[in-house]
């Protein structure tokens, strides 16, 4: 045992220091390469690394419950229903104001330098392209053959190219909307090749109309044909908008939602509200809200905050927050503040981009409603008419952050509409560009580990640099302290050697 403590001695003696200096530098280096691997996941995955990796694989070897096993798979209705609502809370929507990638996400590009739209985004419209403009029989006729192969491409000259050689063949409708929507470097020639279209569109339409009964190879005609014509007239309509004539777009919009009324996938509607804004044709504006703002149909966040709009509108010229204060609200405060509320639970990243407390990017081609897609989205085009409301600004930055406590937390439950889901952000850093920070509700608190490495980094840093300045000082601290961590371990061992006899101790020492 005394040789044991003697030999124990006589190693930490040995140590010099730069052992130490080298020891505590190895641990900062170490610990801070883990943290800025931990920092890295974290942003981009929104998780800790090492608590994914401790929950996913370390728990069920030390015996936790497998979330697979089918003690697990009787769950309740309500908590069934609340991860389908999640679910279906959590689909990707075709942003109904989406730019033209020739006439607007280019020209970005080309002044930047930095792409827009991602490829999962640009691949989900690939997938709507595939769906709305294509059917079975398109190997039937030659120039919609070419245009099926077009829109599955990934290159987008080699689709330009597809839609000049379907021209060649016949006026296609298809071809003229890739060109209009990829080729054209302006609204004006967009606009051009979508009168193009809508001519070539309307015939085809026509020819179909009259023989969709006659199977179901022409009803699919006739339905991809419909898909086409909607989609070309609703992108001259927001053609007419972009180019300032907007009683023409409001008009056009009026028809096509008159013609086809079964269509609401599109949501023309969206697009009808922004420019009855702009001409600030409020009255119109609570009519369409009327039809659309039902508790039976889908929300977003263009509803949400254009009611809301609407009724700050009433009051906030006059709306002071000292007055408010001293004397309470009146009816109408109290309609326009809930509102706002109610508008705030539902997507509760517009107000920082309306009050421009974020900067806003290009909207992409995809949305997901309640995310920081939407929000850009909306923003985008709407902040100009929150703008145009005078005091309307004022009386959101004043009341939008009075949402957060009535919303129950955490948030299993919702206040006026479902719970937040939680799938949002990883869903927003798939759509939006990597130079865009992403909006992420509730804001997650750094995880354990991150702390935990920091702490530890910092810690061993500073140990290295001291021992390096001082290093008989830290020699003697560093003696010291191991020796008052051995303390305990010598006084058992001392114990332990005073009750066993001295031969069983020495067998066992032997051994």
């Amino acid at each position: 045992m005394f040789g044991t403590e003697s030999s124990l001695s006589m190693f930490l003696n040995t140590l010099t220091p730069k052992f130490y200096v080298a020891l505590t530098g190895t641990s900062s280096l170490i610990s801070g390469l883990i943290l800025i691997f931990e920092w890295w996941y974290f942003r981009k995955y929104g998780t800790s690394f090492i608590e994914q990796v401790s929950v996913s694989h370390l728990r069920p070897l030390l015996g936790g419950v497998d979330s697979s096993s089918p003690s697990n798979s009787n769950t309740s209705n309500g908590e069934a229903d609340s991860n389908r609502q999640s679910v279906s809370e959590c689909k990707v929507w075709r942003n109904p104001l989406n730019l033209f990638r020739g006439a607007e996400y280019n020209r970005y590009t080309w002044v930047t330098g930095r792409e827009p739209l991602t490829y999962y985004d640009m691949n989900l419209s690939a997938q709507d392209h595939q769906t709305f403009f294509t059917c079975d029989s398109d190997h039937l006729r030659p120039a919609d053959a070419i245009m099926q192969k077009a829109w599955r491409e990934r290159n987008p000259q080699a689709r330009i190219s597809a839609a000049h050689e379907a021209l060649e063949l016949e006026d296609c409708a298809t071809a003229y909307i890739l060109l209009a929507e990829e080729e054209a470097t302006t609204i004006m020639e967009a606009e051009r090749l979508f009168k193009q279209a809508l001519k070539a569109g309307e015939g085809c339409y026509r020819r179909s109309q009259q023989l969709q009964h006659h199977g179901t190879q022409y009803e699919a005609q006739h339905r991809r044909d419909t898909n086409v014509l909607v989609y070309i007239k609703r992108r001259l309509a927001m053609c007419s908008r972009k180019l300032g004539r907007t009683r023409e777009a409001v008009k056009m919009m009026r028809d096509l939602m008159k013609e086809f009324p079964l269509l609401s996938m599109f949501n023309i509607h969206e697009n009808l509200l922004e420019s009855l804004l702009e001409l600030q044709n409020y009255a119109d504006v609570q009519a369409v809200l009327a039809k659309y703002d039902d508790i039976s149909l889908p929300k977003s966040a263009t509803i949400c905050y254009t009611a809301a709009l609407l009724k700050a509108r009433a009051v906030s010229d006059k709306f002071s927050p000292e007055v408010a204060s001293r004397r309470g609200l009146s009816t109408a405060e109290m309609n326009a503040v809930e509102a706002i509320h109610r508008a705030v639970e539902f997507n509760p990243h517009v107000p920082k981009y309306l009050l421009e407390m974020k900067s806003l990017i290009l909207p992409p081609e995809h949305i997901l409603k309640r995310g920081d897609s939407e929000a850009i989205a909306y923003a985008f085009f709407h902040l100009q008419h929150w703008k145009r409301v005078e005091g309307a600004l004022n009386l959101l930055h004043c009341t939008w952050e009075g949402t957060f406590r009535m919303i129950p937390y955490p948030l299993e439950k919702g206040h006026l509409f479902y719970p937040y889901p939680i799938c949002t952000e990883t869903a927003d850093r798939e759509l939006l560009p990597m130079f865009h920070e992403v909006s992420v509700y509730p804001k997650k608190e750094l995880p354990f580990f991150i702390l935990f490495t920091a702490g530890l980094c910092s810690f061993t840093a500073m140990l290295a640099l001291l021992t390096h300045q001082f290093p008989e000082l830290m020699g003697v601290f560093a003696k010291a302290f191991l020796s008052t961590l051995f303390a305990p371990l010598n006084f058992i061992m001392e114990k332990v050697e005073s009750i066993l006899p001295s031969s069983l101790w020495h067998q066992l020492t032997r051994i």
